[in-house]
Formats: C-alpha cells, structure tokens, sequence
C-alpha cells in the first residue's frame, strides 16, 4: 500500500520509514519564514524564556511585509525591533525595502522554495509552497518561537485529499477560478486540517504561478497544507532560481487518501466569492449589476507578473470606471521591475489605476487600500471575511485577476470573457 508526498515527506524529516494520519511526530524544518507581524510576539517568547540564539540563522529568512513600508509608529517599531533582532541573530537572509515583498511570493522566487523541503511561518498562506513539492504550513507565534530556538517542530500527520483536475480549462478562467469553484463545493472546513493534493491534465498544464495560487488557497478550505507533486515545470523554476541540492518525492500510485474527488472544468466559467465568505461562490454573470467601488489586484494570491499582464491585456486602451478606484500591488520588486520593463506598469496608470509598492495592505485591512462603511471591492485576493479590508459594513468580492480588470472598467462585477 503506497503513501503520499506529504506522507513521504513527513516521514524522512521525523527520522521515520513511514508515518500514518493521525500519528504525533516532531519534524525537522529546513526553512522558517518570518513576517513582521507574527514575529515580534515569537521575539517576546524567546526573550522570555533566556533563548538568546536561533537554532541556524542561515535557515531562517525575514521578509517584513505586512506593514512595509511602516505605516506608522506602532508598525515602524515593530520592524525596527525585527531588524535589530535579525542583526543580532546573524540572519543575514533579511529582505527589507528596495527588494522587499509579500512573503509567499517572494520565498519561492528568491529560491528557498525546493521539492522535498519542510517549511512553516507565522502565516496561515504559508501553504502556497506545496505547489513546489514542499511540505509547507502556517503556525502561530508560540510554535514558530519554538522552531526558531531547536528547528524542530511537532505534527499531527494529516489525512490527504485527491482532487484530480481533469477537462480542458477554458478561455477567461483561471487557476483561481478553479480553486474558489473547489471551495465552493466542500466548503470553507471541507479538508480541515487534511492536505489537499492536486493533480490531473489541467494542473499539468497550469504554469508554476497559477499551481501557486491553488495551494495559497487550500488554508480557505481548511486545510494543513496544499502540495503538487513536482514535474519538469517545477524542477525548471526552481533550478532557475536555486543551486541547492534537493529530494523530489512524489506520491505512490497507489497512495490511500481519505477522499478522491474529480472536478472537471471543461464548463467553468469566471466564478466570484461573495461576502463573507470564499465558499460563498458564484459565476460572474450571475452577479453582474453588483456595483463595485474598488477593484483590488495583488497579494500572495495574485499578485505574480502573470496575474498582471491578464489584467493589463484587458485594461489596455481602456478607462477604469467613473466612481470606482483601481489599486494595482504587484507581488514583489522583481515583479515590478518586471511590469514596469513590459510597460504594464504604463498600462494601469494610463487606464485610471495607481499601482503601489509590493506589500500585503490592504488584503489584511492594514493600510492602503482600506475600506468604508457600505463599499464593496472586487479583489484578487483570498480572503473576504467580516471586516477583511477594513470597515465591518463593507464588503469583498474575491476573483481572478481577469475579473478583477473586467469589473473595474465597468464599475460593477463583470464577466472578463467579454474583453479577452
């Protein structure tokens, strides 16, 4: 009887043959990954408790981003302790302004993404690495203190769920529109804590980027984590950007999964989240006369050069709509290089759009982008709970970057189809 890739995976870092769901182990982790949130309360812990080094300052990366840049005292503070933690740690893997970005595009990019590697990080969208063939997860500040002082961390092993991706994927619908549409249908607690694993003929089509925004998603369903087994779309990007030596493992053809599903989107269409909730899913022409004031594009979901030059294709040569306000944030500074080179950049601001230094902002309802009472956003972002991008009486509308672009030059949710 086979085991899976989290399985596998899990196995070689507690020192074990093989592991079972359900089973208590303590993991070695290969990378931790820090935010300037998370990571000041897990500072205060080891602090506390004497822990005055880390367990390897070469395997812990700082990527200070939900309040980059500072957007006021309280935030400026909070990463100036960081930076001076980092400093006194040896961590030298700190990426701070000029070549800062979101965390969970800018792991990967920067290389400390492989196949076969455990990673955590005090974000619960730590679950977009699994897209790489990682075994990757959020964790709270208490268990991520504890991973700093020893490299270790305990588990329970999760159940994994197949959702094989079958059909032909079609024009004007997106990796997001199939990740939202999986929502949909086994709910926001539908993989509680299971790792959903995704396969079949479209996720092999699918770019790295577009696998990214899958996995980014699973925690949306409930899940541990998300993973893709790796093939030779993975091993190209991740050889591109690291030298590192790494075990590619992959799931047995006759691994046990504690549900199998298929989902054939041969008929998808552009879908849209409604509030408040991101199971809460619909198609975009069912929603159409919704009003939007605010079209949101960015964030660890899709904010990848990618998710920009779909929005910039349908945005070209065409005006964002009187009354609504469009905010672009690409993902990391590589990627802004990378649209402002293409003139994507020139794009969105000849359309009406202001773009914005990489940062997370809005998406969590800190800064730059906020919300009143009684507007709506349409955002490609994951999450639109109560409260999400700022007033409890606003409301969030998650879609595809195409969506996204579509609903913005008309001022209301619209289906991107029409413009492609």
């Amino acid at each position: 009887m086979g085991v899976t890739i989290t399985e596998k995976i899990l196995a070689v870092h507690s020192g074990r043959d093989i592991v079972k769901p359900g089973e208590l182990i303590n993991c070695e982790i290969d990378t931790v990954m820090c935010h300037d949130v998370t990571t000041t309360p897990a500072i205060d812990m080891l602090e506390k408790n004497d822990i005055t080094k880390v367990f390897d300052p070469e395997r812990v990366v700082i990527m200070p981003d939900h309040f980059i840049p500072n957007k006021d005292i309280k935030s400026a503070e909070m990463v100036a302790r960081i930076r001076r933690w980092a400093q006194a740690q040896g961590i030298t893997n700190f990426y701070d302004i000029g070549r800062h970005g979101v965390c969970h595009a800018l792991l990967p990019e920067q290389g400390y993404v492989t196949p076969g590697k455990t990673i955590v990080c005090g974000d619960s969208h730590t679950c977009t690495h699994g897209a790489l063939g990682a075994f990757s997860t959020g964790i709270g500040s208490t268990d991520l203190a504890a991973t700093l002082a020893t490299g270790k961390l305990w588990f329970k092993v999760p159940e994994s769920m197949l959702f094989v991706i079958s059909g032909q994927l079609p024009d004007g619908v997106y990796a997001k529109d199939i990740i939202l549409k999986i929502i949909g249908l086994i709910g926001v607690d539908g993989a509680l804590y299971r790792a959903m694993e995704f396969c079949g003929e479209v996720i092999d089509e699918l770019s790295v980027e577009g696998r990214m925004t899958i996995c980014n998603m699973a925690i949306e369903a409930g899940a541990k984590t998300g993973v893709i087994n790796p093939d030779a779309k993975t091993l190209e990007y991740v050889s591109s950007r690291s030298a590192a030596s790494f075990t590619v493992y992959r799931s047995d053809s006759d691994a046990v999964y504690s549900r199998t599903m298929e989902v054939d989107v041969s008929g998808l269409e552009p879908v849209v989240a409604l509030p408040h909730l991101p199971g809460n899913v619909k198609f975009a022409r069912e929603v159409n006369d919704i009003p939007v004031d605010q079209a949101y594009l960015g964030s660890c979901t899709n904010g990848r050069i990618e998710d920009l030059r779909v929005a910039a294709q349908i945005l070209k040569n065409r005006t964002v709509a009187h009354g609504t306000r469009m905010i672009v944030v690409p993902a990391t500074t590589e990627i802004w290089k990378q649209a402002n080179r293409e003139g994507l950049l020139d794009i969105f601001m000849s359309a009406g759009a202001t773009v914005s230094t990489p940062t997370c902002g809005a998406c969590l309802g800190g800064y730059m982008g906020i919300l009143a009472a009684g507007e709506r956003c349409i955002s490609s972002t994951n999450r639109n709970f109560v409260g999400r991008m700022g007033s409890p009486q606003s409301e969030v509308y998650l879609a595809s970057p195409a969506t996204v672009a579509a609903s913005a030059i008309t001022g209301k949710i619209t289906d991107p189809r029409q413009y492609l």
